[in-house]
């Protein structure tokens, strides 16, 4: 089996990929920032011994130091790096979403340049928000695929929330992407990225409260909440989607048993989705949710017209993972059940 660094341990898709190394059997080292998520995922898997098992806290990813010490653990062969921040909760763009993600990415990089010789391959968690180009999402003759990058650069990042956000994704990934093509870095391992739109489906035991809540999922506890009882809310650009389960494979695909992932962006997405067709699912699987839930004659909430619509194209993707997505109702209703545990 395979020791593995999983860093972020504590994070949406993160803890879904934890759980999927742990059930293949693989060594896992995986980092979080504080000790209270640390003693989380512990508790989490209280069969794992510290082989099996072993949680780092690191502290402030942005600090270029952070992964020096824990990449020397011995015997890593892999490094899945999902850590960085995704919320638009900051005051500053630069300081508290842009540098975490690009310093978090290159520390890492360097750290395992550095110190951990024996590393073969890195995947990065990136997003579709490096894929995207914000004035051509409205454009039905533009195609996003694997080969496109978001032409943002950090003058952009106080534009707005969303494209801050987009800044850090695009930054963060191009940097990786340029260190281990420059020889000058020494870099023995080659790297993946994995590139997701919106991530919907089911939360782990160790998420704290509702509050806590990944910024996908966020629509669909509003939704079960009644806060779209008046109202769907737009479905926005970000009209594609992948269930987190399907996320996390593809980050143990390409990390560990696809070789000739390496090198390549993966493009990870199941299909289009709108908020109505949420609602709609939502409204089928769950009658206890009848009083809070959007009647048949509230609008919106419903798929731009087609010719006010971009093009996808994931091809090269689905012919290097070869994995099978799983469909909106079953990470609609799967999403909402685990929801009702902490009393949504």
């Amino acid at each position: 089996m395979t020791k593995v660094l999983l860093t972020g341990g504590s994070g949406f898709i993160a803890a879904h990929i934890l759980e999927q190394l742990l059930q293949k059997g693989h060594n896992v080292v995986t980092t979080v920032r504080s000790e209270e998520k640390a003693q989380k995922i512990r508790e989490a898997h209280p069969d794992k011994n510290e082989d099996q098992l072993k949680v780092v806290v690191t502290g402030d990813i942005a600090k270029p130091d952070a992964f020096d010490e824990v990449v020397k653990t011995p015997g890593i062969e892999v490094v899945l790096h999902t850590a960085s921040p995704f919320h638009f909760n900051w005051k500053d763009p630069k300081t508290e979403l842009v540098d975490p993600a690009v310093n978090g990415t290159t520390g890492i990089l360097k750290a395992i340049a550095r110190s951990a010789p024996q590393v073969r391959r890195v995947v990065v968690t990136s997003s579709f928000a490096a894929i995207l180009t914000e004035e051509k999402t409205s454009d039905p003759n533009t195609t996003f695929s694997e080969k496109s990058w978001n032409p943002v650069t950090e003058q952009d990042m106080h534009r707005n929330p969303p494209t801050a956000y987009r800044v850090s994704k695009t930054l963060a990934e191009k940097a990786a992407w340029d260190f281990v093509k420059d020889p000058a870095n020494n870099a023995k391992f080659d790297l993946a990225t994995i590139n997701p739109p919106m991530v919907f489906g089911p939360v782990v035991h160790y998420l704290a409260s509702l509050d806590s809540i990944n910024t996908s999922n966020e629509r669909i506890v509003q939704l079960v909440q009644g806060k779209w009882k008046n109202q769907i809310p737009d479905t926005g650009a970000a009209s594609i989607w992948i269930d987190v389960r399907d996320v996390a494979t593809a980050h143990v695909k390409a990390g560990l048993e696809v070789p000739e992932a390496g090198g390549h962006r993966l493009f990870t997405f199941s299909s289009r989705f709108s908020n109505r067709d949420i609602a709609d699912v939502v409204k089928k699987n769950f009658p206890e949710y009848q009083d809070k839930l959007p009647g048949d004659d509230v609008k919106g909430g419903e798929l731009a017209p087609e010719d006010k619509r971009y093009k996808v194209d994931n091809s090269e993707t689905n012919s290097i993972l070869k994995i099978d997505w799983i469909p909106l109702e079953k990470t609609i209703v799967d999403t909402v059940k685990s929801l009702k545990s902490y009393g949504a």
